[in-house]
């Protein structure tokens, strides 16, 4: 197939990887240093991280008597989340600094960076012995020959676990304008044994409510598992768990959530997405703004002290939890360590 691409050609280029071949480079063995110092060596500033902003906010634990069952749901899924990252050229140090090898990290696709960028930090961060999930974004993926070098470099980097979405790009790369057309693209006998799809407990911006409800539906026999969207209401989420089991999709559902970061640390990290991705962002997420500054802001204790009930009740099928860090690994893994210790104690 030829040679991965050191990285992606720059901004708003985001398609010409293809046939230039998704070849993984050789990386050196396990550790936090990244092969010549970075993923994607030729991209830009784009999803680059800023230092930490104001003091860390006060951290909230369940409260009172926990039945003994959903104390010990909740201890799963705190010992064992999945964390989304942005492929920055520091997020594998980030990560290796922070996150024990137990913890899923899967790896997002920006339209600034292109599909190498996320295929480069996985294949990394396997190399480096953590279950690395790559994002793969339709409207990023040329045509199947690009899909196929791309799933080439995963196997070869013992990645069998994907997340497909449609992705963010205004305009398609070429022939996948979602992830339903991916999905039917993946060759037969692929490698992959766990795919991905999401799921909107909240309106999409873009998108009509009956077609995300159909899309679901049309995906189901595709996937393996759904991954809802952010949202910071619990009462939103649980509702809409109940509206796709209702609905007859029995996928393994994971709960989408903020980790632990300072808003306004989030706000300039959003800016460095670049300003085209950060309104597309802001506009995918029209709470956001309004959840983490209205006083007492977002706290991700509190809620899943509110799903708690839910979270713990089989036939809803809540398989885990899937944590948008921001690349915030350090204050994230934190409060979940602090977590974990509440429980013990409280049980």
């Amino acid at each position: 197939m030829g040679r991965w691409p050191e990285g992606p050609e720059g901004p708003g280029r985001t398609g010409e990887a293809a046939g230039k071949g998704w070849r993984s480079r050789a990386g050196p063995g396990p550790g936090p240093a990244l092969g010549g110092g970075s993923v994607a060596h030729s991209a830009t500033g784009a999803y680059s991280a800023t230092s930490q902003v104001g003091p860390p906010r006060e951290r909230t634990f369940p409260r009172g008597p926990l039945r003994a069952g959903s104390s010990d749901v909740l201890t799963s899924f705190l010992r064992s989340p999945r964390y989304e990252v942005l492929p920055t050229d520091d997020a594998a140090d980030r990560v290796a600094a922070n996150v024990p090898r137990e913890i899923t990290i899967t790896v997002t696709a920006s339209p600034r960076r292109g599909m190498p960028a996320t295929v480069l930090l996985a294949v990394r961060l396997a190399q480096m012995g953590y279950r690395a999930v790559p994002h793969l974004s339709a409207r990023l993926i040329r045509d199947a020959h690009e899909l196929g070098q791309i799933l080439d470099a995963l196997k070869e980097g013992g990645i069998d676990n994907v997340f497909v979405v449609a992705g963010d790009a205004p305009k398609p790369a070429g022939q996948f304008p979602d992830a339903l057309s991916l999905l039917h693209a993946l060759p037969a006998g692929h490698h992959l044994t766990q795919i991905g799809v999401t799921g909107y407990p909240e309106s999409h911006p873009f998108i009509h409510d009956d077609m995300t409800i159909q899309a679901m539906w049309d995906k189901r026999r595709l996937a393996t598992y759904i991954v809802s969207n952010m949202s910071f209401d619990p009462a939103t989420v649980s509702a809409w768990v109940e509206r796709v089991r209702s609905r007859g999709v029995e996928l393994p559902i994971y709960i989408g959530m903020a980790g632990v970061a300072d808003p306004v640390r989030l706000l300039r990290v959003s800016t460095k997405i670049g300003v085209a991705d950060a309104a597309r962002f802001l506009r995918g997420h029209p709470s956001w703004v309004a959840r983490m500054f209205r006083p007492g802001g977002y706290e991700p204790g509190r809620f899943l002290a509110t799903m708690l009930p839910d979270l713990a009740r089989p036939k809803l099928g809540v398989a885990g939890l899937h944590v948008f860090t921001f690349n915030e690994v350090e204050p994230t893994e934190r409060w979940r360590r602090e977590m974990l210790a509440r429980m013990e104690v409280v049980r």
